[in-house]
């Protein structure tokens, strides 16, 4: 056994930052608002930074299967930190990546999921699944408008 003293790390813990649940309300609410606007019934859920769920609405009359995509449109954007319409342009090259990570559960790599950001910390992520994909972006794009976010 060595004499060395092991000198503990520090910090153990570090702050990370989360979309508060007010904002979730808002932005849940706004994205709802956006798709009544345009004629379209969505599914939408915010993840936080953690990629947990922290929020769900479904329009009555929305696709059942969306709720699923719209809740891993959010936890893709909430992990990765970019748009899930940008993952094949970043990775789509590599047959590996592609091959590799389509095999992921939870994986989305369709217009839909938006990260949330606020001074620059990624806090969450925004799913909408529903529409199409650039009428789902939009009532993503919505939501962080009204809220603020970047």
């Amino acid at each position: 056994m060595s004499d060395k003293t092991i000198s503990p790390v520090t910090p153990v813990a570090v702050t990370q930052q989360v979309i508060s649940a007010a904002a979730v309300s808002v932005a849940l609410e706004a994205a709802i608002a956006r798709a009544e606007s345009i004629g379209v019934r969505i599914n939408v859920a915010v993840a936080d930074s953690g990629g947990n769920l922290a929020g769900f609405l479904r329009m009555p009359g929305a696709f059942l299967q969306s709720i699923d995509i719209a809740i891993d449109k959010a936890y893709t954007a909430a992990g990765f930190g970019f748009s899930t319409k940008d993952w094949m342009k970043l990775v789509g090259h590599d047959e590996g990546m592609k091959l590799g990570f389509s095999a992921r559960p939870r994986l989305v790599v369709f217009g839909g999921g938006l990260p949330i950001r606020a001074g620059g910390a990624l806090i969450g992520g925004i799913g909408v699944s529903g529409a199409s994909e650039a009428q789902d972006e939009e009532c993503a794009r919505a939501a962080l408008d009204a809220i603020g976010a970047e």
